[in-house]
C-alpha cells in the first residue's frame, strides 16, 4: 500500500491510493452494493460507468448467500465489477441487529475476506451506536481495538489493503483514546470513522465533524482515513475539509427506493418536484410526472443512478475546489443552504487553529479568495496573517499611521485615500503604515501586493461583527505600543469601518485620530 498525496487544502487532500488492483484517486466515493439485489436494481457495471472504479461491498452477506463457493468465483465476480473493492465485515448488521443477532468470528471473516480476494478489507469491529450509554461505547471501543490485535498477523501476511475502524460515536473523549489506541498497531494501512451512519441520518453533520476532526488529531497524516455511511452530497466538503479521504453509502438506493431525489443542496421527495433541477440522464429524459408513472423497479433504478451522478458530481466540485484552494468557499456555499450544515461549519471553527496547521502556506494554484460573511473571518489564511501582524506590530517604530482601506481598490498603496494622506504630508519616510479593514483587521503597507492582500474580494457592506473584531484586534495592538511610538489613526467616515467615533476612546492614551475625508 502506499498513499501519495498531491494536492492539499485546508486539511483535506487529493491523494493517489495504491491497492493490489490499481489505484483510486482521493477524495473517493465507494457506493454500497448488496452482492444479493443489485443487479436486479443497479448493475454494479453501470455504476462504474457513471465514474466510480471503486466500490464497498458485505462480506457478512456474501458468507450467508454463498459461503465457500465465493472463494472460487471471487468477489469482483459475484457482484460483476472489475474495479477495486473494499469489503466489510457485517458491522452495519451488528449496528443495526445487535450482537445478539449477528455473530461474528474475528479472524474467520478476515481470512475470508482475502480469500474472496477483497482488496481493502474492514476488520470485524464493534460499532457505537448513537444512542449508545457511555459503558457501551467503552466496550465498542475496547473489543475493537482487542479485535485488531488479534486479527493482526492475518493482516501482516496478506496483500490486502486492511482498516480499522475508530469507535466511540459522541464520546469524544472515547473516540479520542480509541484514535490514540489504535494508530499504535502496526500493519494497518488505513483507518475509518466507524458507526456514524445514525448520526447522519439526523442529519447530526456537528456531532461527526467533532467525532472526525478528534479523530483525525491523533492518527497518521500518512494514512487514509474513511467515513462510514457519508453518503449524501451536504456532508462531503466539510469532511473533505476535515481529512477524510474516502466515503461509502447506500444512501443512493435507499433515498431512491423512498422516492427521494437528491441535490447538492438538500433531498426532495419526486412527488414535490415540478422541475429536475439536474442535467444528468435521467433528469435529461424524464420529468417527474414522468418518473413517477414508471414500475416501482424502474423509478427506483432511475432516481439511484440520478443520485449516483450527484454524488459523483459532488466529489469532482469538491476536488477542483481543493485543487484551486477554494475548499473553505465551498463549504460556506453549503452552510447556505440548509441549517444543519451552517451548524456544522460553526462547530469546524472551534477547529479551525488545527486545520490552519496543516493547510499548505503556498498552493499551485492561486486564486482570489472571498470574503462574505463572519465565516469568512476563520479562513487559514486570515488566521495565519493575524499571526504575523501580531508579531509584525511589535517591532520597535517610532511612527505608526493606520489607514482606512478600500478593498476596491488595490493594491492599497495605489488607492485614493492612500495619495491623499501623502500629498498632505500625513506619510513621511519614517512613518510605518498599516491599512484597517475587516477580515484582515490589518495589512502592513509595504507589503499590500503580496497574495491575498491584493486578490480577494469582499462585500462593501460588511456585518458589525466582523468590524468589531477589526476594532478589537487593533485597540489591542496600539495599546500594547502607547509610550513606544507616536501613533495616528486615519478615519474615513464614509467606510463603515473607518468612523471616527469606532476608536475615539483610543484618544485618552495619546493615539492621534484625525478624520481624512467625510461622509459624501
Amino acid at each position: 500500500m502506499s498513499f501519495e498525496i498531491k494536492d492539499k487544502d485546508l486539511a483535506g487532500r487529493i491523494g493517489k491510493l495504491k491497492t493490489k488492483s490499481g489505484y483510486i484517486e482521493t477524495p473517493a466515493f465507494f457506493p454500497v452494493i448488496n452482492p444479493v439485489k443489485q443487479e436486479r436494481e443497479v448493475p454494479a457495471d453501470k455504476v462504474r460507468s457513471i465514474g466510480f472504479d471503486q466500490v464497498i461491498t458485505n462480506a457478512f452477506i456474501i458468507k450467508q448467500a454463498f459461503g465457500d463457493k465465493a472463494k472460487e468465483i471471487g468477489v469482483k465476480k459475484i457482484i460483476n465489477f472489475d474495479g477495486v473493492v473494499m469489503t466489510d465485515s457485517g458491522a452495519y448488521q451488528i449496528l443495526r441487529y445487535g450482537r445478539d443477532r449477528v455473530r461474528i468470528e474475528p479472524e474467520e471473516i478476515a481470512t475470508y475476506q482475502v480469500e474472496i480476494g477483497s482488496d481493502i478489507a474492514v476488520i470485524a469491529d464493534i460499532p457505537t451506536r448513537d444512542d449508545s450509554s457511555y459503558e457501551e461505547a467503552v466496550e465498542s471501543v475496547e473489543e475493537t481495538l482487542r479485535r485488531a490485535r488479534l486479527t493482526i498477523e492475518r493482516v501482516r501476511e496478506s496483500d490486502v489493503l486492511w482498516v480499522l475502524p475508530v469507535q466511540g460515536g459522541v464520546y469524544l473523549d472515547l473516540v479520542l483514546r480509541s484514535a490514540t489506541e489504535a494508530s499504535r498497531i502496526e500493519g494497518y494501512g488505513m483507518y475509518a470513522i466507524g458507526s456514524p451512519v445514525t448520526v447522519l441520518e439526523k442529519y447530526g453533520f456537528s456531532k461527526i465533524v467533532d467525532m472526525v476532526a478528534t479523530a483525525k488529531s491523533v492518527l497518521p497524516l500518512d494514512k487514509p482515513v474513511h467515513l462510514f455511511g457519508g453518503g449524501h452530497p451536504l456532508i462531503i466538503p466539510l469532511m473533505v475539509a476535515l481529512g477524510v479521504d474516502t466515503f461509502d453509502s447506500a444512501s443512493y438506493i435507499l433515498y431512491a427506493r423512498d422516492g427521494r431525489y437528491m441535490t447538492e443542496e438538500g433531498t426532495y421527495r419526486i412527488t414535490d418536484l415540478e422541475y429536475l433541477p439536474c442535467e444528468c440522464e435521467v433528469c435529461s429524459r424524464y420529468t417527474p410526472k414522468e418518473l413517477m408513472e414508471l414500475g416501482e423497479k424502474e423509478k427506483t433504478k432511475m432516481l439511484a443512478i440520478h443520485n449516483l451522478h450527484v454524488i459523483n458530481r459532488e466529489v469532482k466540485r469538491v476536488k477542483t475546489a481543493l485543487k484551486e484552494g477554494r475548499l473553505w468557499e465551498l463549504i460556506e456555499e453549503r452552510a447556505r443552504t440548509h441549517p444543519s450544515v451552517r451548524e456544522a461549519l460553526n462547530t469546524l471553527i472551534r477547529y479551525v487553529d488545527w486545520i490552519e496547521r496543516l493547510d499548505p502556506r503556498f498552493k499551485g494554484d492561486s486564486h482570489a479568495i472571498f470574503l462574505y460573511d463572519v465565516t469568512s473571518y476563520y479562513r487559514p489564511e486570515l488566521i495565519r496573517h493575524r499571526r504575523f501582524l501580531k508579531k509584525a506590530f511589535k517591532e520597535k517604530k517610532r511612527k505608526i499611521i493606520l489607514l482606512p482601506g478600500n478593498p476596491e481598490e488595490k493594491p492599497f498603496k495605489n488607492s485614493e485615500i492612500f495619495k491623499d494622506a501623502l500629498s498632505k504630508g500625513m506619510i513621511d519616510a519614517g512613518s510605518h503604515v498599516f491599512v484597517y479593514l475587516p477580515y484582515f483587521n490589518l495589512v502592513p503597507a509595504e507589503l499590500d501586493q503580496a497574495y491575498p492582500y491584493s486578490q480577494f474580494e469582499m462585500p462593501a457592506t460588511v456585518e458589525e461583527q466582523v468590524i468589531n473584531y477589526m476594532v478589537e484586534e487593533i485597540r489591542n495592538l496600539i495599546l500594547e505600543k502607547v509610550g513606544e511610538a507616536d501613533l495616528v489613526i486615519l478615519t474615513c467616515s464614509k467606510y463603515a469601518w473607518s468612523k471616527r467615533e469606532l476608536f475615539r476612546d483610543l484618544a485618552v492614551h495619546g493615539v492621534k485620530i484625525i478624520e481624512l475625508c467625510q461622509e459624501p
